[in-house]
């Protein structure tokens, strides 16, 4: 990869500093500058990620509304067609985030939201449970680089103490298109019969049909950088270049070397944040995938699953928002995190322990809530403590790695391994799940506080600048976020 200057990393590196480009920036040019970019950035990368998790989830609606029957599936079955989606995902997911930089996310986000929307309606047109696999490879192939590109984009545009709040805005989509994919299907699937199509079919294709109308648009709203964002003026683009400058600690390198990826995988703060989204992602999508059967294993009619299952998704939104402002706000990433584990052991050891089917719905708030929690946490978290930009890439892949090779023990941990109504073998992997989120979270605080300490008694002795070029996040001027 060569090492011409392009994109965001390349205009921080040679902006003026805060006080040569703005001498008096003020309150209001601030306040300005960051409501653009939440009013004009955040709508679209929102929309990216909440049509990328309801084209890969919305396949529990319609297996709820006769997907497996007319397929002639079996629960087996249906689990090997998830997980298939996520053996591309995965492996693309790295890669993606490491040519997003040299091809510009201005086209790289896009193509792919294109693609796979093209996929998703395929799905709707499938006859035989083979071509259904087909669709769900090529749907995971197209999808795997956007989560960890959308998280590394954003992290291009906002400091650290802004960050969080934005990711989650975001990843709570996970939440938002589960009641928005439930109250949608509650919609869609009275087109039944209509075009010789069943309610199931109508679901992939308005939903994938979406998709490929708005990744169409994409194309001409996704600027490559700051730098090139239409909405801003030269004064604002400076401010933002200087700002994203300072919040930069040891960011010193900007070439592609393999030897930053594999230092990445050899860090113990993201070697605990990947376990950490490991347990994440098997909670995450064990509710994404099968809150509407769960719901419907409680006594309800399938149609009123598809709208009980959207109050739990929405609250989770909520708590997701508050603690993202908290945690940017105090800085306390790990603490949240905490709180989204607690959550968690809470809901599960309730579903586990009350026979009782109110409170077992009342329990999918709570675990609902907690994920929605941790996923912001653990991406803002991994992005704040990692540099230089090689570095910061790959560790957002591997959060992201991580959290979907959770998906493929849930996809049969909730499908064929625990059977409805109790679903009592999940529930107790969940919960023993949930015990460890909270383990690894507090032995990753407490080791980057640790960290932090020792990196403190280097600055005494080492002074600004006179450090070997390349440490990134391991100088002792980077300070670890907790």
């Amino acid at each position: 990869m060569d090492t011409e200057k392009t994109g965001l990393e390349d205009e921080i590196n040679t902006a003026p500093s805060f006080d040569e480009s703005l001498t008096e920036p003020g309150k209001l040019l601030d306040v300005t500058v960051w409501r653009k970019i939440d009013m004009c950035l955040l709508p679209i990368v929102t929309t990216l990620f909440l049509l990328s998790f309801l084209d890969r989830t919305n396949i529990g609606n319609a297996r709820v509304a006769g997907l497996l029957v007319d397929l002639d599936m079996s629960p087996r079955q249906y689990s090997i067609a998830l997980t298939v989606t996520y053996v591309p995902y995965i492996l693309t997911e790295l890669p993606s985030n490491l040519l997003l930089k040299r091809i510009g996310p201005n086209v790289m986000l896009p193509t792919m939201l294109t693609l796979w929307g093209v996929v998703a309606t395929c799905q709707g047109l499938v006859k035989s449970y083979h071509g259904l696999l087909a669709c769900r490879f090529l749907l995971g192939l197209f999808e795997g680089g956007l989560l960890p590109g959308l998280v590394l984009y954003t992290s291009l545009f906002y400091p650290k103490n802004r960050l969080q709040i934005r990711v989650a805005t975001f990843i709570s989509c996970t939440s938002i298109s589960g009641a928005f994919s439930g109250i949608m299907a509650y919609g869609i699937i009275r087109l039944h019969g209509q075009g010789g199509h069943a309610g199931w079919q109508w679901i992939f294709i308005i939903e994938g049909s979406i998709s490929v109308f708005i990744g169409l648009i994409s194309f001409f709203l996704i600027p490559r950088s700051p730098g090139h964002a239409r909405f801003l003026n030269s004064k604002e683009k400076a401010y933002i270049q200087a700002v994203l400058r300072q919040d930069s600690e040891a960011e010193d390198e900007t070439h592609f070397e393999w030897s930053q990826v594999g230092r990445t995988f050899l860090s113990p703060h993201i070697l605990l944040v990947g376990l950490t989204a490991f347990c994440v992602g098997v909670v995450l999508f064990s509710q994404a995938y099968f809150t509407p059967t769960i719901v419907l294993a409680l006594g309800y009619t399938a149609a009123k699953a598809q709208l009980m299952s959207v109050p739990p998704f929405s609250f989770a939104v909520v708590l997701a928002m508050i603690a993202a402002y908290i945690a940017d706000r105090y800085r306390c990433r790990g603490i949240v995190s905490l709180v989204g584990s607690i959550f968690c052991i809470a809901g599960f050891a309730l579903f586990l322990k009350s026979r009782s089917h109110h409170i077992q719905y009342a329990s999918l708030f709570l675990s609902n809530a907690g994920v929605s929690i941790l996923g912001p946490a653990l991406s803002t978290w991994t992005a704040n403590n990692t540099a230089p930009y090689v570095r910061r890439a790959s560790g957002i892949a591997i959060w992201c790695l991580t959290t979907n090779s959770g998906g493929i023990l849930a996809t049969w941990l909730m499908g064929s391994l625990s059977p409805a109504p109790d679903f009592t073998l999940a529930t107790k992997v969940l919960l023993s799940l949930s015990v460890l989120m909270a383990v690894f979270v507090i032995a990753n605080v407490v080791w980057l506080t640790r960290t932090n300490g020792e990196k403190a008694e280097r600055r005494r002795t080492v002074p600004r600048g006179e450090e070997a070029p390349g440490l990134g996040d391991t100088s002792a001027w980077f300070v670890y976020s907790l």
